[in-house]
C-alpha cells in the first residue's frame, strides 16, 4: 500500500477501492443493450429479485439500527435510525395512483403490464409467506438472479451490521444510471405508455433517495465502523462484493438478451 493511499481516511480509502467497480457499473453495456420490450422483460425478470432482496437487506438494517422490540428503547444511532426509517417508509409504504404500495409491488404490476414472467418471484414470495422455505424456490429464478440473491443473503446472515450497511450504501439501486432511465422513457413513448409504471419506479427511486440520503448513508457506515480497522476491512470487502455481484447480474442478463437475438 502506498503512503498516499494509507494516509486516506477510512471512508475515503473504501471509496477509492470500489471506484473502479462503480465505473464499470456506470458504463456497463446492459444499459444500451435493452432496446425492445422483449429485452426489458428479460431485464425485469432478473432485476425483480434485486428489488426484493433490497427490501430484505433494508429490513435487516432496520432490525439492527432501530428498536422493533417490546418494551421499546431508543437505539444507539439516532441519525441512522431516522435514515433507515425514512427509507422503509418510502420503499415499503409509498403511494402509487392513490394506493399504498411497496416499490416491490409496484414493480410486479409493471412486469404484469409488460407481460414479463413473474411466476418465479411470486412462487418465492408465496413460499416465504407459507413455509419460510424460500431458498429451494430460488432455483426457479433466472441463474443471474440466483447468484445475486445468494450474495445478498450471505451478508445478511453472516456479515456484521457494518458490512450490511456498506453493501446497502454502495451496491444497490443508485447504480442504475440516467442513460438507462432515458432509454426506458423513450421506449415508453413509443409504446403508448405501456412502460409508465416502470418509468415511475425508476424515477421514484431517484426522488425518494434525495440529495441528503447519500451523506446519511456514508455517515451510517462511518458510525458503525468507527475506529475499528477490522470493521472497516469487512465493510470494504462487503461493498466490493456487492458491486461485483451487481456486475455479474448485469453480465448474466446481457448474455440472456444477446442469446435470444
Amino acid at each position: 500500500m502506498s503512503s498516499s493511499t494509507s494516509a486516506l481516511a477510512p471512508l475515503d480509502l473504501l471509496e477509492s477501492r470500489i471506484a473502479p467497480l462503480r465505473e464499470r457499473l456506470a458504463s456497463h453495456p446492459i444499459y444500451s443493450a435493452v432496446s425492445t420490450e422483449r429485452d426489458l422483460r428479460l431485464f425485469m425478470e432478473s432485476h425483480v429479485f434485486a428489488v426484493w432482496d433490497f427490501m430484505s437487506l433494508l429490513k435487516s438494517l432496520q432490525r439492527a439500527l432501530t428498536c422493533v422490540d417490546v418494551p421499546w428503547v431508543p437505539s444507539r444511532y439516532a441519525a441512522s435510525r431516522r435514515f433507515i426509517n425514512e427509507i422503509v417508509l418510502g420503499e415499503e409504504s409509498d403511494e402509487y395512483q392513490h394506493r399504498p404500495l411497496s416499490h416491490f409491488e409496484i414493480y410486479l404490476e409493471a412486469m404484469q403490464v409488460l407481460g414479463a414472467d413473474n411466476t418465479p418471484i411470486e412462487t418465492l414470495i408465496n413460499a416465504v409467506r407459507t413455509s419460510g422455505d424460500w431458498k429451494a424456490k430460488l432455483a426457479a429464478a433466472p441463474i443471474p438472479a440466483q447468484a445475486f440473491v445468494a450474495e445478498t443473503f450471505r451478508v445478511i446472515e453472516h456479515g456484521s451490521i457494518a458490512a450490511q450497511a456498506a453493501a446497502f450504501t454502495f451496491g444497490r439501486e443508485d447504480v442504475i444510471p440516467e442513460m438507462f432511465r432515458g432509454m426506458v422513457r423513450e421506449l415508453n413513448d413509443q409504446r403508448e405508455g405501456r412502460l409508465a409504471q416502470f418509468v415511475w419506479y425508476l424515477e421514484r427511486h431517484i426522488e425518494v433517495d434525495g440529495d441528503d440520503h447519500g451523506p446519511l448513508s456514508l455517515k451510517m457506515v462511518s458510525d458503525l465502523c468507527g475506529t475499528d480497522e477490522a470493521l472497516w476491512a469487512e465493510a470494504t470487502s462487503a461493498a466490493e462484493q456487492a458491486l461485483a455481484a451487481r456486475l455479474a447480474l448485469w453480465d448474466g442478463v446481457l448474455a440472456e438478451i444477446q442469446a435470444g437475438r
